[in-house]
C-alpha cells in the first residue's frame, strides 16, 4: 500500500513469502527464561561493582583511621587518664622535636597515599595508568622509595611494607603500634579481595549463553509482531516497537557488561586523591591540644566545673 492507500503486488510474490509470520507462542514462553538470565547476569554483575566499592570505602575509612591514631599517639607512652604502659625503671622518650614529628608523620601520610595508589595502578588494565602513576610516583617520593616501589614485582605490597616501616619509626609504644598496624591487615584484606574480583570474571560461558539467546530471541521478534500490527500501514508499527524492545534489553545486557568489571569504572584516582588530600590534613593536626600550655580537654573540663 502506498501514500495514497493504493495496494500494489508485494516484491517478493512467493508462496513462502506469505508465511512470513511466527506464532507468539514461544516467544511467550521464552520471555521468563530470557528474564531470569539477564536478571541473574546484572546481580551478579552489580555484586561484583558493590564489592569494589566497599573495598574502597574500607580504604579510605582506615587510611583516615591509621593517620588519625599515628598523628594523636605520637611521643605518647601511656593512656590519658595515667594507666602507664611503660614500668617506672623504664626510660621515658625524649621531648618531642617538632621538626622531627612533621617529617615521620609525613612519611606515613605519604606512605599511605603510595599504597592507595599503587593499588588503583594494579587493578587498572596494563598500560592505561602507568605513565601517569610513574610520575605522581617520582614528584611525591624520593627517588629511592620511588624506585623501589616502581621496580617491585608487586607494587602495592612494596607500598604497604614501606607503610609499614614508616609507623616502625613512630616514638611510641608497641601496643599502639599494633593497633595502627591492625589497620594494614585490613589493606591486605581489600587488596586481595580486590585482586579476587579482577582474575575471576563472571564466567565466559553464562555471558555468551545469555548474549546468543537475547540475539537470537530479537532476531525472530519482528516476525511474531508482523500480523499484530498488521492494522498498521504496511506494519511500519513493529518498527519502532521492536526497536524500543532491543534497547531495553540489549540496554541491561550493556549494564550488566560494564558492572562486571568494576575498576574501570570506579573512579580510583578521586579515591587516591582524596585520601591523599585527608591524610596530609590530619597529620598537619600534629600537637593540637596536646602540649601542657594548650591542653584543650583539660580546659574544657575546668570550665564546666562548678566554682567554689
Amino acid at each position: 500500500q502506498d501514500f495514497a492507500g493504493v495496494m500494489h503486488d508485494p516484491i517478493i510474490n512467493q508462496k513462502w513469502a506469505m508465511m512470513i509470520g511466527l506464532p507468539l507462542t514461544p516467544f511467550t514462553t521464552l520471555t521468563p527464561s530470557l528474564g531470569l538470565l539477564l536478571v541473574f547476569r546484572t546481580n551478579a554483575s552489580y555484586k561484583r561493582w558493590d564489592e569494589a566499592r566497599k573495598f574502597w570505602g574500607l580504604n579510605i575509612n582506615h587510611t583516615r583511621d591509621l593517620n588519625r591514631m599515628a598523628t594523636a599517639w605520637y611521643g605518647n607512652q601511656s593512656e590519658f587518664d595515667g594507666t602507664g604502659f611503660m614500668e617506672p625503671s623504664t626510660e621515658k622518650l625524649a621531648p618531642i622535636d617538632p621538626a622531627e614529628r612533621q617529617y615521620l608523620l609525613g612519611q606515613v601520610s605519604l606512605m599511605t597515599w603510595a599504597f592507595v595508589r599503587s593499588m588503583k595502578r594494579h587493578l587498572s588494565p596494563p598500560d592505561e595508568d602507568e605513565e601517569d602513576f610513574v610520575a605522581e610516583i617520582r614528584a611525591r617520593l624520593t627517588p629511592d622509595q620511588s624506585d623501589a616501589i616502581i621496580s617491585a614485582v608487586h607494587r602495592p605490597n612494596r607500598a604497604l611494607f614501606d607503610l609499614s616501616v614508616a609507623i616502625e619509626q613512630l616514638p611510641m609504644h608497641f601496643v599502639r603500634k599494633n593497633s595502627i598496624n591492625g589497620n594494614l591487615s585490613i589493606f591486605e584484606d581489600t587488596l586481595g579481595g580486590s585482586e579476587r574480583l579482577l582474575s575471576s570474571p563472571v564466567p565466559l560461558f553464562y555471558s555468551r549463553h545469555t548474549a546468543r539467546f537475547l540475539s537470537t530471541w530479537m532476531l525472530f521478534l519482528p516476525f511474531a509482531l508482523y500480523e499484530p500490527f498488521a492494522n498498521s500501514w504496511n506494519h511500519i508499527i513493529m518498527v519502532p516497537a521492536t526497536s524500543f524492545i532491543a534497547i531495553c534489553l540489549f540496554g541491561i545486557e550493556e549494564l550488566a557488561t560494564q558492572l562486571e568489571e568494576p575498576f574501570t569504572i570506579l573512579p580510583m584516582q578521586g579515591f587516591c586523591d582524596k585520601i591523599g588530600a585527608n591524610c596530609d590534613e590530619i597529620v598537619s593536626w600534629a600537637g593540637q591540644g596536646q602540649d601542657d600550655e594548650a591542653d584543650v580537654v583539660r580546659q574544657n573540663l575546668e570550665a564546666l566545673m562548678p566554682s567554689r
